[in-house]
């Protein structure tokens, strides 16, 4: 699991900061559960019923970003479950399997 580690400071971010921006100013919760033996579920809940969505930032765009990044790093599980006083959104990481993350970390043999 502590490969998930960055990915999941950075999900926990943006998720965040989504809340803040839209409006949420009474509170706001972090929940990290891991669901499975290879899968942990982060929750940000909120005051505000405004969904998240994903944009298409341009390059010169300072924000519009996030949700993008939470989809990538998810490979799209994440998703919104809207409640009476605000919103859950969560968002799935997995574990790669030893094989997928031995074959991406291993450079490629270099010899003739």
């Amino acid at each position: 699991m502590a490969e998930l580690v960055d990915a999941a400071e950075l999900i926990v971010s943006e998720l965040a900061t989504n809340a803040a921006k839209t409006g949420c100013q009474r509170r706001m919760g972090v929940a990290v559960r891991r669901i499975t033996d290879d899968t942990v579920r982060i929750m940000v809940r909120d005051g505000s019923r405004s969904l998240p969505v994903m944009v298409t930032a341009g390059p010169t765009d300072t924000s519009g970003r996030g949700m993008g990044l939470v989809h990538r790093l998810t490979q799209g599980h994440w998703g919104v479950t809207p409640e009476a006083l605000g919103k859950t959104v969560h968002a799935d990481l997995r574990i790669r399997p030893a094989k997928s993350r031995a074959t991406s970390e291993t450079p490629p043999d270099a010899s003739p």
